[in-house]
């Protein structure tokens, strides 16, 4: 059990110093708590830590509700497909969403802003590699849904979010999702987990979802 704490927390320590001394300017390490316990996470807080990410917004809320009470410096970032009929319990709890996608979703996040003072940084997923088995909004249908979601909705999106295909060279791709962020003049970039961080980072990521290589 002590191992295991001090595993978990050496690699996390391993892959702060990595990012920094890939990107000079410090990229966003979003720490994947998606199944891990309570304790883990109070620990990771405990030296510093403010950003999380999870998956799914039940598991979130049960999890993450009470810490976000007495920790209200935690950046708590929604990185697993969203339905629209959750867009409310996750507006309340995420400080970030990283996987809007469609307009029936832009439209719910933006009828419950108008009725709140709270604002969400919001990502966009793009297909970037154009899966039929993936979410995320098609390259020729992203600059309409951006300026939908922008200047129509008024939603706050800061960047793009992907996932690139499996068993293909993911720089490909990361390097797409550049020049898409660079075309529609948004700042940020969700990309980069585990297998593929470093890649991701060399290619412009501004914040990256590992969790595996932390806990595992």
């Amino acid at each position: 059990m002590v191992q295991s704490h001090l595993n978990y927390l050496y690699n996390f320590k391993k892959i702060k110093e990595e990012l920094i001394s890939i990107n000079k300017k410090e990229t966003n390490l979003l720490v994947v708590t998606k199944n891990q316990t309570v304790d883990k996470i109070k620990e990771l807080i405990k030296v510093g830590h403010c950003d999380f990410a999870e998956n799914r917004v039940q598991e979130a809320m049960e999890k993450w509700s009470e810490i976000i009470k007495y920790n209200n410096n935690i950046n708590l970032h929604l990185i697993g497909r969203l339905q629209s009929n959750k867009a409310k319990d996750a507006f309340s709890l995420f400080s970030f969403i990283h996987t809007l996608d469609n307009e029936k979703l832009a439209n719910k996040f933006s009828d419950i802003e108008k009725n709140v003072k709270k604002k969400v940084k919001f990502f966009i997923q793009v297909n970037i590699g154009d899966e039929n088995q993936k979410s995320g909004i098609k390259i020729d249908l992203l600059k309409d849904f951006v300026n939908l979601c922008k200047y129509d909705l008024k939603l706050d999106v800061i960047g793009l979010m992907c996932i690139p295909p499996k068993d293909l060279d993911p720089e490909i791709f990361f390097n797409k999702m550049r020049f898409l962020s660079l075309e529609n003049n948004l700042k940020e970039l969700s990309m980069g987990m585990s297998l593929d961080y470093k890649s991701a980072i060399k290619c412009g990521s501004t914040f990256v979802r590992i969790g595996s290589s932390i806990f595992n």
